[in-house]
């Protein structure tokens, strides 16, 4: 099967601080792939080069074959790949349904996903549909960012450290709703530190060090060796 995205040889910096050296991954349509990796190792350096945010200085981004490299951030979103970042960015002015709203407009890109089926992923988000997203909590605010991303319809989706900051309950609920999106077919990049919420996610795994691939094979692999995990991702 041939991927849905390829990276080959992506170097990416901010300014003249380098930040990835080198980067070669593939993601294959309906795979869940996992970046893992220490902070500051270049996880969402990647995730930002890929939707044009901080284009690469070198090397080439493909999907479905062609080549996106540089493109502005709107026209990969609208060829089809969703970004989740870390830092969710929603509108929190703008209620939970307006929130959602906005994204299906912007999107121009038909598909399964509508206010009503992103509320039967997210149940929580169809009580709440009236509330500002300022006042949402943590956890909320992250099923909106995935939900008004869904509105895009995405082939592919990217989410950056979605884990990250949310209490464990909220967490292993992200987990199950991620893991539905992955048993309808989508596919996903996942920026993770948390090794045991990607590892049970994730088909394969890239580890990155200092900007560079150090590992690439099947997330069972890891699964089954805590000291390659502890060779690989020390703290």
């Amino acid at each position: 099967m041939s991927a849905l995205l390829e990276l080959r040889d992506v170097h990416t910096a901010y300014g003249l601080s380098g930040v990835l050296f080198g980067i070669s991954l593939d993601v294959k349509e309906g795979e869940c792939v996992c970046l893992l990796g220490r902070n500051g190792v270049g996880k969402t350096t990647t995730m930002r080069s890929i939707m044009g945010l901080t284009p690469p200085r070198n090397g080439q981004v493909r999907f479905k074959s062609r080549d996106i490299t540089g493109w502005p951030p709107y026209r990969v979103a609208r060829a089809g790949i969703g970004f989740v970042p870390e830092d969710r960015r929603i509108f929190a002015e703008l209620s939970v349904w307006e929130n959602l709203q906005v994204s299906g407009h912007a999107a121009a890109r038909p598909g399964r996903w509508t206010i009503d089926a992103v509320f039967e992923l997210f149940p929580v988000l169809a009580s709440l549909r009236d509330r500002q997203g300022g006042f949402l909590s943590g956890g909320e605010q992250q099923m909106l960012t995935i939900a008004r991303t869904l509105m895009g319809n995405p082939e592919l989706l990217l989410l950056d450290e979605p884990s990250e900051g949310l209490a464990p309950l909220v967490v292993d609920t992200l987990f199950a709703k991620i893991g539905e999106l992955k048993a309808q077919g989508l596919t996903i990049l996942l920026a993770e530190q948390g090794v045991d919420f990607s590892l049970a996610l994730a088909d394969r795994v890239y580890v990155l060090e200092k900007g560079a691939v150090r590992f690439t094979g099947a997330a069972a692999v890891l699964k089954s060796d805590r000291r390659l995990v502890d060779q690989l991702i020390s703290v």
